[in-house]
């Protein structure tokens, strides 16, 4: 009997084995994960899984990534080999993925690690510093943790890769570009044309500008050119020009805004007086891009000098022009003129100490999805087909042909971002030194359209008590400041409903506006207005005399005084026309048309296209072009306001899979608020409650053994 026990022992064991092999098996053969996460975030999202599926062509990625990394790098690797598995298993065959390595070691790897970083450097990926913790001493190691995409001749690179947060954003927006990069090179007919003016005669002056290796640049220009034109199916047609003629030079640096040199004659040099220009001049379908070859820096004390451009780094300029011009992404239009925010820096009103008022980063990180056409209404008109249109902050009024142009694009489909601001501020005069800033209310003629859609923009900035804090100097006494027109919104404020919305937990307001619905001139069967943004409960009210000091702002003492305004609205469904049952406006043809020119319009008539009703479209309205300013924003476009705004602009191009992607790994999670009397009973119950409960759970247990013990031995006695 004993024998068949231990036979039987062994018999479980070797069966338990085969079954776990099995297992195994079964496992590396029908391999699945579970994304427990919340929010998805290793697993693939509609907006890659589209991407991928999409490819006709192999991708390829070459992933750079030291071995080794101490924590959170090594996390990254992993997380990396995981996403790329995913895109794998969706691409195909055609989507390939291979890690190098490139860390150098003992033995016969180092040979293979160095031809790995060698092959790396060939593609532009550097080695980053990274911070590391060894033997209780901070160190900081080389490593690399970069990755290259090819798409045939295509090449896009990431170069480093610090974090898991976006990165599968960047996997998928890269892959995206470079699919529709390959649609437009197949589909264009004429060639780019790239045209170097280089003189000769630069050369001569070269050595006394600091420039010795000019002589060289041109080979080296056209050698970038060239590689580049490989990696485009040859849409570039190169040529060179040697001008040393000052008139000719004139002339072309008038018309392509090209830098022209010019010096005097040097006799103790041998050098004779002479002109010439440095510049590439990029041109497709009538619009031109001229790239500086020397760049000319004013610098203090040192005076001028001259730097010429990198070939290296010209090859990703001359690629980003190319892109652009071509148009690879979508349109999206900018009203311009009006006295609209510019997507530049007014470079005279810095320096003259006036605020800038540039928009670069929102520029940057909108150009690197959308081509951004500038619309001009007294030049030219809102072309049909436009999905988006974003007017930021008119200033200046608009004549009732230009709100005409408006109504009527709303009409034909094209979604509109109203991003504006109730008041211009006014600066004092020189002498006015310590005057505060004149606010005056903005008329634009915007206003009565909007209304008739269904929404009005007070005259007023929301001040909150749950507002955005700095630190005080200490000449003003330190500590914590509260600026009250900088509500800082979260929770219950911002609507997460709408997926392009989704983890946006916490946002930065700046001189907002409150808004309201004119419900009676809303069809609530054919317009529906979905609230985005609200202040807290603890808001108030600044109109009349505007004074943005935070010295002399502080919250009312009758909390009844203070109430939630709305703060951003979108709108959508079927509009009416503001011109509906009007005169229809005609366009001033203007003062400066000479009176020949006058005689030939009288008599002349034209009949509008007019539509009465829309198309389904959207209205975004946000009083607050603040959040449009480079201070509000970060270059990556991680923050949580960029996130928003980049969100909302994919929402209205009908891009809300790329919008949800972008919000998905937002980390941004504020802690609830809570009252004092709320945190007293919650920290009661962990302290008093919660341990009598355990107590008493024992007790319980305790009694419940006690009688089992009880009936066991009664049962045995009888």
């Amino acid at each position: 009997m004993g024998n068949f026990s231990i036979k039987e022992k062994y018999l479980k064991f070797i069966l338990y084995m085969v079954v776990i092999v099995l297992v195994n098996i079964a496992g590396i053969t029908l391999f699945f994960r579970i994304d427990l996460t919340k929010d998805k975030i290793y697993s693939l999202s509609q907006a890659s899984r589209d991407v991928v599926a999409t490819l006709s062509e192999p991708l390829t990625i070459k992933v750079f990534f030291s071995k080794d990394l101490p924590a959170p790098h090594n996390n990254t690797e992993r997380y990396l080999k995981d996403l790329l598995e995913e895109y794998s298993a969706r691409g195909g065959k055609y989507f390939n993925y291979t890690f190098y390595d490139v860390t150098p070691e003992e033995g016969t790897l180092t040979r293979e690690a160095d031809e790995n970083r060698d092959m790396a450097k060939s593609y532009g990926i550097q080695p980053v510093q990274i911070r590391i913790m060894e033997n209780d001493e901070i160190k900081f190691k080389n490593a690399y943790m970069g990755l290259v995409i090819i798409h045939g001749d295509l090449i896009e690179k990431i170069e480093a890769i610090t974090t898991t947060n976006g990165l599968e954003y960047k996997l998928t927006t890269a892959i995206q570009k470079m699919n529709n990069k390959v649609s437009a090179l197949l589909r264009l007919k004429d060639k780019v044309k790239v045209n170097m003016y280089l003189s000769s005669s630069l050369n001569t002056i070269a050595p006394l500008i600091g420039l010795e290796k000019l002589p060289l640049l041109g080979k080296a220009v056209a050698d970038t050119i060239k590689k580049l034109n490989n990696k485009s199916l040859g849409i570039l047609e190169f040529k060179q020009f040697d001008i040393s003629d000052k008139k000719q030079l004139d002339t072309i640096s008038k018309k392509y805004d090209l830098m022209a040199l010019s010096w005097p004659a040097i006799p103790e040099k041998n050098i004779q007086a002479g002109s010439g220009a440095a510049g590439l001049v990029v041109e497709f379908k009538g619009k031109t891009t001229t790239l500086p070859l020397i760049h000319v820096m004013e610098l203090p004390i040192i005076g001028t000098s001259y730097q010429m451009a990198d070939p290296g780094k010209l090859e990703e300029e001359l690629n980003g022009i190319v892109e652009k011009l071509i148009g690879i992404n979508k349109d999206i239009g900018f009203l311009a003129g009006h006295g609209t925010q510019s997507l530049m820096p007014d470079r005279l009103a810095m320096m003259q100490g006036r605020p800038g008022g540039g928009m670069q980063i929102f520029n940057s990180l909108l150009s690197s999805r959308y081509s951004i056409k500038q619309i001009d209404l007294k030049n030219g008109s809102i072309p049909d087909g436009l999905n988006c249109l974003i007017i930021a902050r008119p200033t200046k009024k608009f004549s009732d042909y230009e709100l005409f142009q408006i109504d009527q694009a709303l009409m034909k489909g094209t979604n509109i971002a109203f991003i504006s601001d109730s008041f211009n501020e006014i600066m004092p005069q020189q002498g006015g030194i310590g005057m505060p800033p004149r606010y005056e209310p903005i008329d634009t003629g915007l206003e009565k359209l909007l209304t008739h859609y269904g929404v009005n923009i007070k005259k007023a900035y929301v001040l909150d008590k749950q507002s955005y804090k700095h630190q005080a100097p200490k000449s003003m006494g330190g500590g914590e400041q509260n600026i009250y027109f900088a509500p800082m919104l979260k929770e219950k404020t911002i609507n997460n409903k709408p997926g392009f919305m989704n983890n946006i937990k916490g946002l930065i307001a700046m001189q907002i506006s409150p808004i309201t619905l004119v419900k009676e001139n809303i069809d609530k069967e054919k317009v529906t207005a979905t609230k985005l943004l609200s202040s807290s409960d603890e808001s108030w009210l600044m109109k009349g005399t505007i004074n943005l000091n935070p010295m002399f702002i502080s919250p009312p003492r009758e909390k009844d005084k203070m109430k939630s305004y709305d703060l951003a609205y979108l709108l959508s469904g079927t509009f009416t026309s503001y011109f509906k049952g009007k005169a229809i406006p005609q366009k001033d043809i203007g003062s400066k048309n000479t009176k020949e020119e006058k005689n030939k319009i009288k008599g002349f008539s034209a009949t509008h296209k007019f539509l009465e009703t829309s198309k389904p479209v959207k209205l975004f309205v946000l009083p607050c072009s603040q959040m449009l300013q480079d201070n509000m924003l970060d270059p990556e476009g991680r923050s949580t306001n960029a996130t928003f705004i980049l969100n909302i602009i994919d929402h209205l191009n009908g891009d809300d899979k790329i919008a949800k992607l972008r919000s998905k790994q937002q980390t941004l999670n504020p802690i609830a608020e809570t009252s004092p009397f709320d945190r007293g009973i919650i920290k009661g119950f962990n302290i008093i409650v919660l341990p009598v409960l355990v107590v008493l759970f024992g007790f319980l247990v305790l009694g419940k053994r006690t009688a089992r013990k009880k009936k066991i031995a009664n049962r045995f006695k009888a």
